[in-house]
């Protein structure tokens, strides 16, 4: 729980310095975003269940 309180507070920190110096923010849009992250974990996920159900 701590990392992910941590990892908000950064993104927070991050994004209101973005804000302030008027660049645009270094993420893609909302939904193509949170669901490149979601594969990007998955993809992981499932590497490692390949990983140990085949290769061990």
């Amino acid at each position: 729980m701590q990392e992910i309180l941590l990892a908000l507070l950064a993104g927070l920190v991050v994004g209101f310095l973005f804000g302030w110096i008027k660049l645009p923010i270094p993420a893609p849009p909302a939904l193509p975003g949170i669901m490149g992250i979601i594969g990007i974990y998955a993809g992981y996920k499932l590497y490692e269940w390949v990983g140990t159900t085949f290769f061990s």
